[in-house]
């Protein structure tokens, strides 16, 4: 028996080692299946993280893109109102310089100037027209003839013109500017 009992020694040594090669082996296996549990359920909660905070970037984006546009807006509808103002400005200026033209050139309306009484030469007075009438207590005027009238008339309605799109101009300045 005793033969036997050698015998069986190493297959009992080569089962144990069996069995516990098995039994590590499906440890590690099932170390295997508990790491890629863990792994895939840390990755599912990166990929969930991720696309909260590309959602949240992309409201924020929405958001910061519909601010600009209403202050685009609001920009666009102070330059139209400003715009509107000074046209209108420029509108009445013109209409009020075409009144004054059609005035003087139908003799409606006379220009004339002051006088100063000191500069005048003893013999070169310009007479004062009879019918001008003075608020300066009596002081000499002469009448300026219709032509020259109607270009002073139209200097001033350049200047009328340039001053109104100066403020037109500041005002889009200050209006962009804030």
């Amino acid at each position: 028996m005793p033969a036997f009992g050698l015998m069986t020694t190493p297959y009992r040594a080569i089962g144990l080692f069996l069995f516990l090669a098995m039994l590590a082996g499906g440890s590690a296996a099932l170390a295997w299946h508990f790491q890629d549990w863990r792994y895939g359920r840390q990755l599912s909660e990166q990929a969930r993280l991720h696309a909260e905070a590309l959602n949240q970037l992309t409201l924020a984006a929405a958001m910061q893109q519909q601010a600009e546009h209403d202050k685009r807006l609001a920009l666009e509808q102070r330059l139209s109102a400003s715009e509107h103002i000074h046209y209108r400005a420029l509108s009445d200026a013109q209409r009020d310089q075409g009144r004054l033209r059609d005035r003087l050139a139908t003799a409606d309306l006379r220009l004339s100037v002051l006088l100063d009484a000191g500069d005048a030469a003893p013999g070169n007075s310009v007479p004062a027209s009879a019918s001008s009438r003075s608020l300066d207590n009596g002081a000499s005027r002469a009448r300026l003839d219709p032509a020259h009238a109607q270009r002073i008339i139209a200097i001033t309605d350049a200047g009328d013109s340039g001053l109104i799109a100066l403020q037109a101009c500041q005002d889009y300045v200050r209006a962009v500017a804030r």
